[in-house]
Protein backbone atom coordinates (compact mmCIF):
# COMPACT_ATOMS: atom_id res chain seq x y z
CA UNK A 1 0.00 0.00 0.00
CA UNK A 2 2.98 2.18 0.85
CA UNK A 3 4.66 1.96 -2.44
CA UNK A 4 1.23 2.39 -4.08
CA UNK A 5 0.76 5.49 -2.52
CA UNK A 6 4.53 6.39 -3.55
CA UNK A 7 3.93 5.97 -7.00
CA UNK A 8 0.66 7.55 -6.85
CA UNK A 9 2.78 10.72 -5.28
CA UNK A 10 5.74 10.24 -8.06
CA UNK A 11 3.39 10.83 -11.01
CA UNK A 12 1.36 13.92 -9.32
CA UNK A 13 5.00 15.35 -9.31
CA UNK A 14 5.10 15.02 -12.74
CA UNK A 15 2.14 15.76 -13.86
CA UNK A 16 2.13 19.05 -11.93
CA UNK A 17 5.85 19.86 -13.15
CA UNK A 18 4.38 18.94 -16.82
CA UNK A 19 1.22 21.55 -16.23
CA UNK A 20 4.17 24.27 -14.53
CA UNK A 21 6.25 23.62 -17.65
CA UNK A 22 3.32 23.95 -19.84
CA UNK A 23 1.76 27.08 -18.50
CA UNK A 24 5.54 29.18 -18.62
CA UNK A 25 5.42 28.23 -22.47
CA UNK A 26 8.59 25.60 -22.04
CA UNK A 27 9.55 23.45 -25.45
CA UNK A 28 11.22 21.09 -26.00
CA UNK A 29 14.58 22.73 -26.72
CA UNK A 30 14.50 24.51 -23.00
CA UNK A 31 12.82 27.73 -24.97
CA UNK A 32 9.97 29.63 -24.43
CA UNK A 33 7.07 30.03 -27.08
CA UNK A 34 6.35 33.53 -25.72
CA UNK A 35 10.32 34.41 -26.06
CA UNK A 36 10.78 36.14 -29.60
CA UNK A 37 11.21 33.80 -32.56
CA UNK A 38 15.13 33.87 -33.79
CA UNK A 39 15.22 36.42 -37.08
CA UNK A 40 17.48 34.47 -38.72
CA UNK A 41 15.66 32.43 -41.17
CA UNK A 42 12.87 34.84 -41.74
CA UNK A 43 12.54 36.62 -45.15
CA UNK A 44 13.44 40.44 -45.83
CA UNK A 45 12.15 42.71 -48.34
CA UNK A 46 13.49 44.16 -51.22
CA UNK A 47 12.30 46.99 -53.37
CA UNK A 48 14.23 48.63 -55.67
CA UNK A 49 13.11 51.52 -58.26
CA UNK A 50 14.21 49.78 -61.71
CA UNK A 51 16.45 47.41 -63.84
CA UNK A 52 17.16 50.09 -66.72
CA UNK A 53 19.82 51.11 -64.59
CA UNK A 54 23.13 49.19 -64.03
CA UNK A 55 23.36 50.76 -60.73
CA UNK A 56 20.35 49.46 -59.08
CA UNK A 57 20.28 46.28 -60.22
CA UNK A 58 24.43 45.99 -58.93
CA UNK A 59 22.17 47.62 -55.54
CA UNK A 60 19.91 44.48 -55.35
CA UNK A 61 21.86 42.09 -55.80
CA UNK A 62 24.38 43.39 -52.94
CA UNK A 63 21.66 43.72 -50.22
CA UNK A 64 20.88 39.93 -51.09
CA UNK A 65 24.24 38.75 -51.35
CA UNK A 66 24.58 40.47 -47.55
CA UNK A 67 21.19 39.31 -46.07
CA UNK A 68 21.73 35.68 -47.09
CA UNK A 69 25.13 35.52 -45.23
CA UNK A 70 23.68 36.62 -42.50
CA UNK A 71 20.78 33.97 -42.56
CA UNK A 72 17.89 35.67 -44.15
CA UNK A 73 15.88 34.80 -47.14
CA UNK A 74 14.92 37.31 -49.45
CA UNK A 75 12.42 38.59 -52.07
CA UNK A 76 14.11 40.85 -54.28
CA UNK A 77 11.27 43.28 -56.56
CA UNK A 78 11.73 46.07 -59.11
CA UNK A 79 9.32 48.71 -59.82
CA UNK A 80 10.39 49.63 -63.28
CA UNK A 81 10.28 53.27 -62.53
CA UNK A 82 6.21 53.40 -62.22
CA UNK A 83 5.20 54.74 -58.52
CA UNK A 84 1.59 52.58 -58.45
CA UNK A 85 3.69 49.49 -59.51
CA UNK A 86 5.92 49.48 -56.34
CA UNK A 87 2.99 50.26 -54.31
CA UNK A 88 1.16 46.75 -55.34
CA UNK A 89 4.92 45.15 -54.81
CA UNK A 90 5.68 46.46 -51.73
CA UNK A 91 1.48 45.06 -50.36
CA UNK A 92 2.35 41.92 -52.00
CA UNK A 93 5.70 41.64 -49.35
CA UNK A 94 3.73 42.81 -46.81
CA UNK A 95 0.82 40.25 -47.76
CA UNK A 96 3.58 37.10 -47.68
CA UNK A 97 4.74 38.36 -44.35
CA UNK A 98 8.33 39.75 -44.96
CA UNK A 99 9.95 40.58 -41.60
CA UNK A 100 11.33 43.58 -42.30
CA UNK A 101 11.58 45.97 -46.11
CA UNK A 102 14.45 47.41 -47.87
CA UNK A 103 12.64 50.52 -50.25
CA UNK A 104 14.63 52.77 -52.49
CA UNK A 105 11.71 54.47 -53.58
CA UNK A 106 10.67 55.52 -56.96
CA UNK A 107 8.27 58.08 -55.76
CA UNK A 108 9.39 59.64 -52.28
CA UNK A 109 5.35 60.95 -51.17
CA UNK A 110 3.79 58.16 -52.84
CA UNK A 111 4.62 55.27 -50.06
CA UNK A 112 2.23 56.81 -46.64
CA UNK A 113 -0.25 54.21 -47.31
CA UNK A 114 1.90 50.98 -47.75
CA UNK A 115 4.20 52.00 -44.93
CA UNK A 116 1.11 52.20 -42.51
CA UNK A 117 0.49 48.58 -43.73
CA UNK A 118 4.01 47.62 -43.25
CA UNK A 119 3.67 49.02 -39.20
CA UNK A 120 0.73 47.85 -38.23
CA UNK A 121 1.72 44.56 -39.18
CA UNK A 122 4.89 45.83 -36.98
CA UNK A 123 7.47 45.42 -40.15
CA UNK A 124 10.48 47.62 -39.81
CA UNK A 125 11.50 49.75 -43.28
CA UNK A 126 14.73 50.90 -44.23
CA UNK A 127 14.78 54.06 -46.71
CA UNK A 128 17.50 53.15 -48.72
CA UNK A 129 19.54 55.64 -50.18
CA UNK A 130 16.42 57.88 -51.49
CA UNK A 131 14.53 58.94 -48.46
CA UNK A 132 10.98 58.24 -48.18
CA UNK A 133 8.99 61.74 -47.06
CA UNK A 134 5.93 62.35 -44.81
CA UNK A 135 5.72 59.32 -43.29
CA UNK A 136 6.54 58.35 -39.43
CA UNK A 137 6.92 54.56 -40.31
CA UNK A 138 10.44 54.77 -41.70
CA UNK A 139 12.31 53.92 -39.06
CA UNK A 140 16.54 54.20 -40.55
CA UNK A 141 18.25 55.54 -43.58
CA UNK A 142 21.26 54.50 -45.18
CA UNK A 143 22.44 56.93 -47.95
CA UNK A 144 25.87 58.62 -49.03
CA UNK A 145 26.43 61.99 -47.96
CA UNK A 146 24.26 63.61 -51.06
CA UNK A 147 25.22 67.28 -50.96
CA UNK A 148 28.79 66.13 -50.66
CA UNK A 149 27.96 64.47 -54.25
CA UNK A 150 26.87 68.00 -55.65
CA UNK A 151 29.98 69.69 -53.66
CA UNK A 152 32.24 67.33 -55.90
CA UNK A 153 30.96 67.74 -58.98
CA UNK A 154 30.84 71.67 -59.08
CA UNK A 155 34.43 72.03 -57.16
CA UNK A 156 35.40 69.53 -60.58
CA UNK A 157 33.87 71.94 -62.56
CA UNK A 158 35.70 75.10 -60.96
CA UNK A 159 38.90 72.85 -60.89
CA UNK A 160 38.57 72.16 -64.69
CA UNK A 161 37.79 75.99 -65.89
CA UNK A 162 40.77 77.45 -63.58
CA UNK A 163 38.77 79.21 -61.52
CA UNK A 164 39.04 77.22 -58.41
CA UNK A 165 42.70 78.61 -58.56
CA UNK A 166 42.20 81.59 -60.19
CA UNK A 167 44.24 81.11 -63.30
CA UNK A 168 41.09 81.85 -65.30
CA UNK A 169 38.25 84.53 -64.63
CA UNK A 170 36.22 83.36 -67.23
CA UNK A 171 33.12 84.08 -68.20
CA UNK A 172 32.35 80.52 -69.18
CA UNK A 173 29.45 78.90 -70.15
CA UNK A 174 27.44 76.65 -68.05
CA UNK A 175 24.18 74.36 -67.86
CA UNK A 176 22.30 72.99 -64.95
CA UNK A 177 21.11 69.56 -64.51
CA UNK A 178 19.09 68.34 -61.91
CA UNK A 179 17.55 64.96 -61.04
CA UNK A 180 13.81 63.88 -60.54
CA UNK A 181 11.57 65.96 -58.96
CA UNK A 182 10.02 63.26 -57.26
CA UNK A 183 13.50 62.17 -55.93
CA UNK A 184 14.19 63.58 -52.52
CA UNK A 185 18.39 63.60 -52.98
CA UNK A 186 17.68 65.60 -56.28
CA UNK A 187 17.50 69.00 -53.96
CA UNK A 188 20.85 67.79 -51.73
CA UNK A 189 22.65 67.07 -55.10
CA UNK A 190 21.14 70.12 -56.91
CA UNK A 191 21.87 72.72 -53.55
CA UNK A 192 25.77 71.10 -53.24
CA UNK A 193 26.91 71.89 -56.50
CA UNK A 194 24.62 75.33 -56.08
CA UNK A 195 26.56 76.01 -52.60
CA UNK A 196 29.61 75.81 -54.43
CA UNK A 197 28.62 77.39 -58.24
CA UNK A 198 26.46 80.30 -57.04
CA UNK A 199 29.08 82.65 -56.23
CA UNK A 200 30.96 82.18 -59.38
CA UNK A 201 27.86 82.83 -61.46
CA UNK A 202 26.63 86.04 -58.89
CA UNK A 203 30.09 87.36 -60.13
CA UNK A 204 29.37 86.58 -63.79
CA UNK A 205 32.30 84.08 -64.19
CA UNK A 206 29.92 81.25 -64.92
CA UNK A 207 27.31 81.95 -66.83
CA UNK A 208 23.84 80.19 -67.67
CA UNK A 209 22.84 81.59 -71.06
CA UNK A 210 19.51 79.78 -71.17
CA UNK A 211 18.37 81.16 -67.73
CA UNK A 212 17.60 78.09 -66.46
CA UNK A 213 18.85 78.64 -63.49
CA UNK A 214 15.71 77.69 -61.05
CA UNK A 215 15.84 73.61 -59.61
CA UNK A 216 12.26 73.01 -60.94
CA UNK A 217 13.29 74.55 -64.18
CA UNK A 218 15.81 72.44 -64.53
CA UNK A 219 15.41 68.83 -62.91
CA UNK A 220 14.97 65.33 -65.35
CA UNK A 221 11.87 63.24 -64.10
CA UNK A 222 13.09 59.52 -64.03
CA UNK A 223 16.44 60.75 -64.18
CA UNK A 224 16.37 59.77 -67.46
CA UNK A 225 18.84 60.18 -70.42
CA UNK A 226 16.03 60.73 -72.90
CA UNK A 227 14.82 63.74 -71.56
CA UNK A 228 17.76 65.18 -70.91
CA UNK A 229 18.93 64.98 -74.35
CA UNK A 230 15.91 66.69 -75.65
CA UNK A 231 16.23 69.38 -73.37
CA UNK A 232 19.77 69.55 -74.15
CA UNK A 233 18.49 69.65 -77.57
CA UNK A 234 16.32 73.04 -76.88
CA UNK A 235 18.95 74.74 -74.66
CA UNK A 236 21.61 74.61 -77.67
CA UNK A 237 18.89 75.40 -80.29
CA UNK A 238 17.69 78.89 -78.46
CA UNK A 239 20.97 79.80 -76.45
CA UNK A 240 24.16 78.88 -78.49
CA UNK A 241 23.69 80.06 -82.04
CA UNK A 242 26.98 81.85 -81.51
CA UNK A 243 28.29 80.60 -78.37
CA UNK A 244 29.29 77.52 -76.80
CA UNK A 245 29.11 75.42 -73.82
CA UNK A 246 32.08 75.25 -71.46
CA UNK A 247 30.11 73.26 -68.63
CA UNK A 248 27.34 70.85 -68.20
CA UNK A 249 26.25 70.51 -64.32
CA UNK A 250 25.09 66.90 -64.57
CA UNK A 251 24.09 64.79 -61.80
CA UNK A 252 24.02 61.53 -62.69
CA UNK A 253 25.57 59.26 -65.44
CA UNK A 254 22.57 57.98 -67.71
CA UNK A 255 21.72 61.86 -67.49
CA UNK A 256 25.34 62.60 -68.67
CA UNK A 257 25.26 60.41 -71.69
CA UNK A 258 22.07 62.05 -72.81
CA UNK A 259 23.68 65.21 -73.01
CA UNK A 260 26.43 64.19 -74.56
CA UNK A 261 24.47 62.47 -76.89
CA UNK A 262 23.29 65.59 -77.61
CA UNK A 263 26.14 67.92 -77.86
CA UNK A 264 28.04 65.33 -80.28
CA UNK A 265 24.99 65.96 -82.59
CA UNK A 266 25.83 69.71 -82.85
CA UNK A 267 29.24 68.82 -83.46
CA UNK A 268 30.87 69.06 -79.94
CA UNK A 269 34.19 66.63 -79.86
CA UNK A 270 35.35 67.88 -83.20
CA UNK A 271 39.02 69.55 -83.15
CA UNK A 272 37.32 72.76 -83.54
CA UNK A 273 34.71 72.15 -81.02
CA UNK A 274 36.04 70.54 -77.72
CA UNK A 275 33.01 68.92 -75.73
CA UNK A 276 32.46 71.19 -72.85
CA UNK A 277 32.87 70.03 -68.85
CA UNK A 278 30.05 67.08 -67.86
CA UNK A 279 30.05 65.62 -64.71
CA UNK A 280 27.99 62.50 -63.83
CA UNK A 281 27.42 60.20 -60.57
CA UNK A 282 27.40 56.39 -59.99
CA UNK A 283 30.71 55.13 -62.37
CA UNK A 284 28.22 53.09 -64.30
CA UNK A 285 30.51 51.21 -67.26
CA UNK A 286 29.27 53.22 -69.70
CA UNK A 287 29.99 56.71 -68.42
CA UNK A 288 33.29 55.16 -67.27
CA UNK A 289 34.09 53.93 -70.81
CA UNK A 290 33.22 57.68 -72.07
CA UNK A 291 35.63 59.17 -69.26
CA UNK A 292 38.42 57.03 -70.92
CA UNK A 293 37.48 57.79 -74.18
CA UNK A 294 37.92 62.05 -73.19
CA UNK A 295 33.78 61.91 -73.43
CA UNK A 296 32.18 62.63 -70.23
CA UNK A 297 34.66 64.12 -67.72
CA UNK A 298 33.79 62.67 -64.28
CA UNK A 299 31.72 61.14 -62.16
CA UNK A 300 31.05 60.39 -58.33
CA UNK A 301 31.31 57.04 -57.38
CA UNK A 302 29.66 55.79 -54.32
CA UNK A 303 30.69 52.14 -53.05
CA UNK A 304 27.20 50.53 -53.49
CA UNK A 305 28.85 47.49 -52.02
CA UNK A 306 29.35 49.50 -48.68
CA UNK A 307 25.59 50.63 -48.94
CA UNK A 308 24.07 47.90 -49.38
CA UNK A 309 26.28 46.14 -46.21
CA UNK A 310 25.14 48.90 -44.37
CA UNK A 311 21.09 48.74 -45.16
CA UNK A 312 21.37 44.71 -44.48
CA UNK A 313 23.31 45.52 -40.97
CA UNK A 314 20.41 47.92 -39.85
CA UNK A 315 18.21 45.03 -40.73
CA UNK A 316 19.46 42.83 -38.84
CA UNK A 317 20.20 44.62 -35.65
CA UNK A 318 16.62 45.95 -36.02
CA UNK A 319 15.08 42.24 -35.67
CA UNK A 320 17.33 40.92 -32.92
CA UNK A 321 16.18 44.07 -30.80
CA UNK A 322 19.72 45.83 -31.12
CA UNK A 323 20.36 49.57 -32.21
CA UNK A 324 21.81 50.02 -35.55
CA UNK A 325 24.94 52.37 -35.96
CA UNK A 326 23.96 55.93 -37.75
CA UNK A 327 26.07 59.07 -37.88
CA UNK A 328 23.17 61.84 -38.87
CA UNK A 329 20.35 61.99 -36.40
CA UNK A 330 19.82 65.81 -37.54
CA UNK A 331 19.89 66.46 -41.21
CA UNK A 332 16.93 63.77 -42.71
CA UNK A 333 13.48 65.80 -41.64
CA UNK A 334 11.26 63.47 -43.94
CA UNK A 335 8.59 65.74 -43.19
CA UNK A 336 7.08 63.66 -40.41
CA UNK A 337 10.18 62.64 -38.19
CA UNK A 338 14.09 63.13 -38.66
CA UNK A 339 14.84 59.84 -39.66
CA UNK A 340 18.51 58.65 -37.99
CA UNK A 341 20.52 57.71 -40.89
CA UNK A 342 24.09 56.26 -41.92
CA UNK A 343 25.69 57.75 -44.66
CA UNK A 344 29.17 57.13 -46.38
CA UNK A 345 31.48 59.23 -48.25
CA UNK A 346 31.20 59.61 -52.47
CA UNK A 347 34.50 59.84 -54.14
CA UNK A 348 34.91 61.72 -57.60
CA UNK A 349 36.62 59.85 -60.22
CA UNK A 350 37.77 60.85 -63.45
CA UNK A 351 40.48 59.46 -65.96
CA UNK A 352 43.14 60.33 -63.75
CA UNK A 353 42.38 57.86 -60.89
CA UNK A 354 39.68 55.84 -62.46
CA UNK A 355 41.95 52.98 -62.39
CA UNK A 356 43.35 53.35 -58.78
CA UNK A 357 39.52 53.87 -57.36
CA UNK A 358 37.66 51.81 -59.43
CA UNK A 359 39.87 48.59 -61.08
CA UNK A 360 42.42 48.84 -57.98
CA UNK A 361 39.45 48.67 -55.79
CA UNK A 362 37.88 46.00 -57.19
CA UNK A 363 34.59 47.32 -58.23
CA UNK A 364 35.27 47.03 -61.68
CA UNK A 365 37.84 44.60 -64.10
CA UNK A 366 40.17 45.51 -66.17
CA UNK A 367 37.44 43.52 -69.04
CA UNK A 368 34.46 45.16 -67.47
CA UNK A 369 35.74 48.78 -68.98
CA UNK A 370 37.04 47.27 -72.47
Amino acid sequence: MRNRRAALAAVATAASLALALSACGQNSEGGSKDDKKDAKGSTVGIAMPTKSSERWIADGNNVVKDLKSKGYKTKLVFGEDDPDTQVSQIENMITQGVSALIVAAIDNKSLDNVLQQAADAKIPVIAYDRLILDTKNVDYYASFDNEKVGELQGNYILEKLGLKDGSKKGPFNIELFAGSNDDNNTKYFFNGAMNVLKPYMDKKQLVVKSGQTAMNQVTTLRWDGGTAQKRMDDILTSSYKSDRVDAVLSPYDGISIGILSSLKSDDYGSASKPLPVVTGQDAEVASVKSIIAGEQTQTVYKDTRKLADVAAGMVDDVLNDKKPEVNDSKTYDNGAKVVPAYLLQPVSVDKSNYQQVLIDGGYYTEADLK
